[in-house]
């Protein structure tokens, strides 16, 4: 697998990377827990090591899950997040 070093940080990952956000949120329903565990943790063995999620994507749940999936790999994987958002049931402009 290739890989690229970002910006200025020396920072290197897989120049191939997984979204993770239709796991747990936008495509339906969440998917199943630990099949999404099996899918992120092959990533990895095929030489993935850059995964992209954010708070929103449940709220929370993405994170949670790729947190929990990739925890063994924790030194070998870099994992982008997105944050800042106001999820508070207040913000929401449909409820």
């Amino acid at each position: 697998m290739q890989a690229r070093k970002l910006g200025k940080s020396n920072l290197e990952v897989s120049a191939l990377g997984l979204g993770c956000m239709g796991m747990s949120f936008s495509y339906g329903p969440p998917k199943d827990k630990q099949e999404m565990t099996v899918l992120l943790r092959a990533a990895v063995e095929r030489g993935i090591t850059f995964f992209d999620t954010a708070e929103v994507y449940g709220p929370y749940l993405n994170e949670e899950l790729v947190d929990e999936a990739l925890a063994p790999f924790r030194k070998q994987v870099v994992i982008a997040t997105k944050f800042g958002f106001d999820i508070s049931p207040e913000s929401d402009p449909a409820g």
